[in-house]
This record gives structure tokens, C-alpha cells and sequence, in this order.
């Protein structure tokens, strides 16, 4: 596919993951049965993505690329901006960890052309000299930046995304930090804070051993079969948040927020800006999946030689 038609999948790793569930033939694959060819194809791909990083790669006729996308917040006199009333809520919240209102750029189509919203191609025009110029930024990472303005010099803004930050309560508001990845929908960040409130933070303070898996501070028990008191505030913090469907919440010293988030893509001449020299892979490739048959069958690992 023309690399200006959808994103790929953000990073080798996840490249590698696009290409191996390709290949793979299980009882739940996603895709029918392709061409052995094709098949041998893809898994010399994944091999390759196992041992090189690799941002640009063309495999059975599909070009993948990836692509550099920066991520960034509005602040004002209140804060980090959170959710906006015309972010889209469910009518009926859906509080099942395994559902999500939708995947995450599910059916996005990157064209730098297509006719936008006046407000959008304003943004956009604004952002066009965005570059990082602080001290605290690396000289290398001053370069790329300023060099980008020159070989990408459109921009092409992303919907929206939420993420969870959070800040100690007795320190200054301006200093947040991420919490949690992004998310496609405001009620899908409020259910990872739940989860954060009820699973997570029991564990981290020991009041919920880690071994009681599906176990939360709403439903474990001792071993007398009573409720533990101390797992009181954990539920009554995740029922406020269920009650009012908050975007903010103080709990044990902290603020929880979310953050409503936008994503900037710059681009030029050959379509959307790939990784610069000064960005640092934060995970080596790696054997990430079960090796594969040319069939698309799982090889068992005492056979694998």
C-alpha cells in the first residue's frame, strides 16, 4: 500500500507483530489461508524484524513504514486540558475491562491533502514551526528537530487521543507525568484508571497479594472470608469515579487527571516523517512470537531445532 494511504503499525516490534499474525494459520487466525509463497514471504520478514531495526520494508507487495508522530498537550490557567464536552461519551457506560469503544486509529487514512475543518487547518498551520529548543533537550535532539522544519515542512494533525497523568498533590500542578498509554475514547482512559485503583495500587501497597489473579479491592477476601477494612478507600475512590464518570481524582496524595491529547505528524515531499537519528529504540529487537511453519502452524519449541 502507498505509504500516504494508512498508518503502519508504530515501531519494529509492533511490525513484527502485524506480519507474524499475517503468517500464522491457527484456529483463530484473523486472515484466510494465503499462499505459501506469501506465507514464507511474511515469516522471512518477521525474521529479519527479530534480529534489525527496520523503519521501511516492503514485503508481498505491501510497503510498511514507520512512521514519527509527536505527541502533545494544551495547558492553561486551570491546568493540562482534559476531555472536552464534545469528546464523545457512551450513553451507557461499559465497564468490562476486556471491552473497548474502539481500537485505537482503527480505519485511519493518512492524506496530507484531504479538505479539513477551518479550526484543524489553523492548528495545523500554527504548528508548522513547532521544533524543541530547550536547554534541557540534547544537541542532537535541538538538530533533527530544526532540520524537520526544512525536509517535512507539512503537518498533519491526528484525532485525539486520552492518557492518564498524574502529580503529587502537595507539589507544583505544572509538573505531570504520564500514567498510562493512550487510549481512543475518554471512558476507556476512566476504565484503566479504575483499574489502576482497584487492581494495581492494592498490590503496590500489599494489601492484595499478587497471586490472587481477578481479584480487586472490591471483591478479595481474606482468608476468614471477610473484606479487608484497609481495601475500603480503594472501592469508595472507584465508586466515585463510576458515579460521577469523573476526569479527575485525588486519592492517597495524588491527582489522577485525564489528559486529552493530540498527535503531530510531520510531513514531506516523500509522505510522513520517519525516525530520526537522535530517537533511541527503547527495546531491541527481539523473538517476540512462536516460530511458524510455512503452513502458518505454530512449531513446537522442542522441535523449533
Amino acid at each position: 500500500m502507498p505509504d500516504h494511504e494508512r498508518l503502519p503499525a508504530a515501531g519494529t516490534r509492533q511490525l513484527n507483530s502485524v506480519l507474524w499474525y499475517q503468517a500464522y494459520a491457527g484456529e483463530d487466525a484473523p486472515a484466510p489461508p494465503l499462499d505459501k509463497a506469501v506465507r514464507r514471504e511474511l515469516l522471512a520478514a518477521v525474521e529479519r524484524l527479530e534480529t534489525e531495526t527496520v523503519d521501511d520494508l516492503d514485503v508481498a507487495g505491501t510497503r510498511y513504514r514507520v512512521v514519527r508522530a509527536e505527541e502533545y498537550a494544551v495547558a492553561g490557567p486551570d491546568g493540562i486540558e482534559g476531555p472536552r464536552p464534545t469528546d464523545p461519551e457512551q450513553p451507557v457506560p461499559n465497564w468490562d475491562r476486556a471491552h473497548r469503544d474502539r481500537m485505537l486509529d482503527d480505519g485511519l487514512v493518512l492524506d496530507i491533502a484531504a479538505p479539513v475543518p477551518p479550526a484543524n487547518a489553523v492548528e495545523r498551520w500554527s504548528l508548522r514551526t513547532l521544533h524543541y529548543t530547550g536547554d534541557r533537550f540534547p544537541d542532537d535532539v535541538r538538530a533533527d528537530s530544526a532540520r524537520a522544519l526544512t525536509t517535512h515542512p507539512e503537518v498533519l494533525l491526528l484525532p485525539a487521543v486520552f492518557v492518564l497523568v498524574e502529580h503529587d498533590a502537595d507539589h507544583d500542578e505544572h509538573r505531570w507525568k504520564p500514567a498510562s498509554g493512550a487510549h481512543a475514547s475518554v471512558h476507556d482512559a476512566r476504565k484503566t484508571l479504575d483499574f489502576t485503583l482497584t487492581y494495581i495500587l492494592p498490590r503496590q501497597h500489599d494489601l492484595i497479594p499478587y497471586a490472587a489473579v481477578g481479584e480487586d479491592a472490591t471483591t478479595y477476601r481474606t482468608a476468614d472470608g471477610q473484606a479487608d477494612p484497609a481495601l475500603a478507600p480503594y472501592a469508595e475512590a472507584s465508586a466515585a469515579l463510576r458515579t460521577g464518570m469523573l476526569h479527575r481524582l485525588e486519592f492517597l496524595g495524588t491527582i489522577h487527571q485525564i489528559c486529552r491529547t493530540r498527535r503531530l505528524i510531520r510531513w514531506g515531499p516523500e509522505g510522513p516523517e520517519g525516525p530520526r537519528p537522535s530517537d533511541v529504540n527503547s527495546q531491541p529487537p527481539t523473538h517476540m512470537h512462536l516460530s511458524l511453519d510455512e503452513d502458518g502452524h505454530v512449531i513446537p519449541e522442542d522441535e523449533e531445532a
